[in-house]
């Protein structure tokens, strides 16, 4: 022991995981020895539940590793006082700062070191989630070392600049920090290994353009989506294809950049989710219709993350989307424009990342067949009105693409087989995209034209006198929103990209009006 004498207050680094971000921690302690007391231990700082009961954990896992913790006061405390902490990562960090405290270890030994970890009631350090985002919270604080369990140790070294050592049990680390050996640092993957470790950010249901049968229009639609970065809106009766359009789209997005990637393995790191490495696909969800406001756009108490915020950087796929609950609809409002959402609670208000590319489908009646050229709807007026309310306009109104789609014929089947055979479709829509989206990001500097805000619209595209002929036309037949007019010239745009245009012109507003359908306009 280093001797009582010397030690007051001893000072430990830790993380506490706030939504997909953490929390930088400073774990502090001190001793206070009494004869004739039995060891009381004080925690302060705001701690959650899941700390509180870590004080019998911890008293434990220091005694089974002959850290022993004399007769006498211990107080740790969780700075800054004012911020709610909570999670298990905290373990590691009180039970260092306890052992310093009380003189196993010098104070100043801890210096310049971030620890994470859960420990288990014989000392050994469990892996927790967030190893990423603790990385970051390191960086950003100029904090070079992180110390933490295996698992997690491989989840922070994705991020360059931090030393990363990985223990299994608090006697080996406790060894490292009086001896400075004893633990292995963890090596930063290639750029080629990382990819190679990456696997799949979700489960998807994607299929190739080619084996989708028919189905032109929403294949066009799929295109300009996929090149300007548009919601996209389908309709039509079950069974045409439109849950595999969908799935083709993220197929059709290019590849992540590396800010994407790292925005996407942060996500899934701190929900416990780690890709493997850095992720390398773009994620696909598709929640079912009965998800809760939670599941889908986040909260809880602490908030945690939905749906919206696993789809960030990929593709949100709501089908059947008049049967989702219409207040759970309304929330996705504010994330569509913003690409983010925030969950206030009374203790704080946490912003979770929410750029997404939104797609939805629905049938066009309760039963599904209303409008089909062989089926008879079996649905009455006011039940199809009752189901087409469910979804708001202004929601719809921010769906810059609605397409109405129709069952194929069996010539369209058939001449749909053939081409699949000599795959000229796919490769051919893909070409053009990507040609379309590279023009797209040398002119706006990598902002997708669904992101254009009024001087982008104004300089990329200028409202000359012929559109605003144009939608003074529009307006005679059409009520559209400002939005709307606005979401015409971003598509307008886009067409103009794939045509490999540098202006816009009228037939490509007339395009984009085409492919903006009424679909269940109020």
């Amino acid at each position: 022991m280093w001797g009582l004498a010397f030690v007051r207050t001893v000072r430990v680094f830790g993380v506490s995981l706030v939504g997909t971000e953490a929390d930088l921690v400073s774990v502090e302690a001190r001793f206070e020895p009494v004869q004739r007391m039995r060891t009381q231990l004080q925690l302060s700082g705001l701690p959650d539940a899941v700390i509180r009961e870590s004080r019998s954990r911890l008293m434990a896992a220091l005694e089974e590793n002959q850290l022993h913790v004399p007769n006498g006061k211990l107080v740790l405390n969780l700075a800054p006082a004012g911020l709610k902490k909570g999670g298990e990562g905290l373990d590691l960090p009180l039970a260092l700062g306890a052992a310093a405290a009380c003189g196993h270890m010098s104070p100043r030994m801890l210096n310049g070191t971030l620890f994470l970890g859960e420990l288990g009631i014989d000392g050994r350090v469990h892996a927790v989630p967030g190893g990423f985002a603790a990385a970051e919270a390191a960086k950003r604080a100029g904090i070079k070392r992180i110390v933490c369990a295996p698992a997690t140790a491989a989840e922070a070294v994705c991020l360059p600049g931090i030393e990363v050592l990985a223990g299994d049990d608090l006697k080996q680390i406790v060894h490292w920090v009086v001896n400075k050996q004893g633990l292995e640092r963890v090596r930063t993957p290639r750029a080629d290994e990382a990819d190679a470790q990456g696997k799949p950010a979700s489960v998807r249901t994607s299929r190739a353009l080619a084996g989708i049968r028919g189905q032109a229009a929403g294949k066009h639609a799929l295109a300009v989506a996929a090149t300007g970065g548009h919601a996209l809106f389908f309709m039509g009766p079950p069974g045409i294809g439109k849950s595999l359009l969908a799935g083709a789209l993220i197929e059709l997005l290019a590849p992540p950049n590396l800010d994407e990637r790292l925005d996407i393995t942060r996500v899934l790191s701190a929900l416990g989710r780690w890709p493997g490495g850095l992720a390398t696909e773009r994620p696909y969800r598709a929640p079912h219709h009965t998800t809760s406001h939670a599941g889908l756009i986040g909260g809880g108490s602490p908030p945690h993350a939905g749906e919206i915020t696993l789809a960030h950087c990929g593709v949100l796929f709501l089908d059947e989307l008049p049967e989702f609950r219409r207040e759970v609809l309304e929330a996705l409002r504010q994330p569509l424009e913003t690409g983010s959402v925030l969950i206030a609670r009374a203790s704080r208000t946490v912003e979770f990342p929410a750029n997404f590319h939104l797609v939805c489908a629905a049938n066009p009646c309760p039963c599904g067949y209303r409008g089909h050229p062989k089926l008879t709807c079996k649905c009455s007026p006011s039940e199809v009105w009752r189901y087409r309310r469910r979804i708001s306009g202004p929601l719809l109104d921010r769906m810059d693409l609605r397409v109405e789609l129709a069952p194929p014929g069996i010539e369209e089947l058939a001449q749909s087989s053939s081409e699949k055979q000599s795959t000229p479709i796919n490769k051919t829509i893909e070409g053009r995209i990507r040609e379309a989206r590279s023009r797209m990001q040398r002119r706006q500097d990598g902002i997708c034209n669904a992101q254009l805000d009024t001087d982008g619209l104004d300089e990329h595209v200028p409202l000359h006198p012929a559109s605003r002929t144009f939608f003074a036309k529009v307006a005679e037949t059409r009520d559209l929103s400002a939005r709307g007019v606005q979401s015409l010239r971003r598509v307008a745009r886009t067409l103009a990209d794939l045509q490999g245009r540098k202006e816009v012109h009228e037939i490509h507003l007339a395009e984009a009006l085409a492919l903006r359908a009424p679909l269940f306009d109020q």
